[in-house]
């Protein structure tokens, strides 16, 4: 036999003699990128209601002086049914409305063109927590404005505590993946020792910030309607929930 076949017999009688999965154990000093994910959902505490309202008149003083009026007179309903609102008035806007233009005959020069009336609206912002009276609220101010859109979220309050709740369960959730990892590898997870700890998931790590997901109702283009009804039945309102998620990594070296 030569040294060659001698060589080769003895590298086949050593492979065989070897476990079918040899242990790999990491050395003192590796490192591990750990990456984790929180989620936590609350019930919507807060509203954010559009109101608007738009009259339209060949006196523009007039058509003005309407919305003026129903615009007041919507706000002292909001205070009287919701007096923990907050108000904000936006969107005032005027301008005129020129009639349908007909094609001018060959040769002819055009008209100038004169507004055949005026349009003027004006729209309200109204932020509430009080959800149990908002359909009530809101179909009592119907009868002068036009419901234009409402968004459901949370409150500041509402937000702070869900985004501790948020970063305490990201944190739970990488110390789980790092005890997961260090029994995989075969080392025990109070070598594990957590350098670095990067919440927002920047820098040269994957993944992003936090979102946040709140129920919407798109707001609806204000159209040409003729006047409301002396009574307006109450809306039916759905909250829904906000979830906040966060993605956060962390660098762990092995004892």
């Amino acid at each position: 036999m030569t040294i060659r076949h001698t060589l080769l017999a003895a590298t086949v009688l050593l492979a065989s003699q070897l476990p079918a999965q040899a242990q790999i154990t990491p050395a003192a000093g590796t490192e591990v990128i750990v990456s984790a994910n929180g989620e936590v959902t609350a019930q919507n505490d807060q509203a954010i209601v559009t109101l608007a309202i738009e009259e339209q008149d060949k006196d523009k003083a007039a058509a003005a002086s309407r919305v003026n009026l129903k615009m007041k007179q919507g706000m002292e309903l909001l205070r009287k049914e919701d007096p923990t609102a907050a108000l904000k008035t936006q969107g005032y806007y005027t301008y005129p409305v020129y009639p349908e233009e007909r094609p001018a005959a060959p040769g002819v020069a055009p008209k100038p063109r004169q507004p055949t009336a005026w349009r003027v609206g004006q729209s309200l912002q109204v932020t509430t927590t009080s959800l149990a009276s908002l359909p009530k609220a809101v179909a009592s101010t119907q009868k002068i404005l036009t419901l234009n859109g409402i968004y459901f979220g949370l409150s500041r309050n509402a937000m702070k505590k869900l985004d501790e709740q948020r970063i305490a369960a990201s944190y739970q959730n990488l110390k789980e993946r790092i005890a997961a990892i260090s029994h995989a590898m075969g080392r025990n997870p109070s070598d594990a020792i957590l350098e670095t700890v990067d919440f927002e998931g920047s820098g040269n790590y994957a993944g992003g910030g936090g979102n946040a997901r709140g129920g919407r109702i798109e707001m609806m283009a204000m159209k040409d309607a003729p006047p409301p009804p002396m009574d307006v039945a109450e809306p039916s309102f759905e909250p829904g929930e906000t979830t906040l998620e966060m993605h956060l990594v962390g660098k762990v070296r092995f004892k």
